[in-house]
């Protein structure tokens, strides 16, 4: 298959019980590469819910999507984070918690996050070799949701705004909805997947991502944090 972009995504483990449900909740199965059938939540229409995240899959960004530079190859990418996670230690959490950013729920991390945003850090910084420039519409494109001067100078050093400092680790489980929709999706995620969080919440691998001429992403490999 040929990717357009490439990514550096927390997968998470396909056969926990919070994370089967998160895949099927989003309706896109990154692992096989297969769409897969929303749960049946009354008074909620969970495609419409999950539509603007499903091509993604159930991840957290460590390296935001990139398209490759012309004198780098997906083999080459391959080989760097083989490198990169060898010299990168598992990262261990409190847990998860279904929070609301802005207006979409995400999952977030509870507990002491340096190393994990130190992980972060290094994926953003260590592969950026492997980045093409941005072209100047895709600048204006991020550009024109508005930005602070330290997420646009981000932008223009690593080609996304909300890394380094402004890093905020998150597993996307909705788009943005109106306030008034809010309450009732967390009642239904309360119900459905926060009772399978878990705790502790482990981080011991970093997943290669593939963005298909259709958008979806696929997972293309493992690589165990070993350092």
């Amino acid at each position: 298959m040929t990717f357009t972009r490439y990514a550096i995504y927390y997968a998470p483990p396909a056969n926990a019980a919070w994370s089967m449900f998160g895949t099927s909740w989003l309706g896109w199965d990154m692992e096989s590469g297969t769409d897969v059938a929303h749960p049946d939540i009354a008074g909620l229409d969970v495609a419409d819910i999950t539509a603007t995240p499903r091509k993604y899959g159930l991840h957290a960004t460590m390296k935001p999507p990139m398209r490759l530079a012309e004198e780098q190859t997906p083999e080459a990418l391959h080989v760097a984070c083989q490198a990169l996670a060898a010299t990168q230690a598992p990262v261990v959490l409190d847990g998860l918690e279904i929070a609301r950013l802005g207006r979409f729920l995400a999952l977030r991390p509870l507990g002491d996050q340096s190393a994990l945003n130190a992980l972060a850090a290094a994926c953003v910084t260590e592969l950026d070799p492997f980045r093409a420039p941005l072209s100047d519409a895709d600048l204006e494109k991020r550009r024109a949701n508005g930005l602070t001067p330290e997420q646009d100078a981000h932008l223009v050093q690593w080609g996304y705004p909300y890394v380094l400092d402004q890093f905020r680790f998150h597993i996307t489980l909705s788009g943005r909805r109106p306030k008034a929709e809010l309450p009732a999706i967390e009642a239904a995620l309360d119900a459905a997947l926060a009772p399978h969080l878990p705790t502790p919440f482990e981080i011991r691998d970093l997943a290669l991502m593939g963005e298909a001429e259709d958008g979806r992403f696929h997972l293309m490999h493992r690589y165990a944090l070993s350092g």
